[in-house]
């Protein structure tokens, strides 16, 4: 599982490369942040159940923050700027 995590530092990385290169600086960091804590998790060698834990609570942020963000912070846009 440990690896999975590596995994998943690998292409949070990719993202935060990408975002910087984009001009995206702050997402960048966001990624570049998630990419560690990733990192960091993955070297712990917890336990299997641990590790899903850590990912459900991951995902249950993430969902949280998404929907408050297209509810209350997006402005809707039908292309062009």
């Amino acid at each position: 599982m440990d690896r999975m995590y590596r995994v998943l530092a690998f292409w949070t990385g990719i993202f935060a490369v990408l975002f910087f290169v984009g001009h995206m600086y702050n997402v960048a960091l966001l990624f570049f942040a998630q990419t560690g804590a990733l990192l960091a998790l993955s070297y712990l060698n917890l336990s299997e159940r641990v590790y899903i834990y850590i990912f459900g609570a991951y995902l249950t942020i993430f969902f949280v923050g998404f929907t408050y963000y297209s509810t209350f912070l997006l402005v809707p846009s039908f292309g062009g700027h």
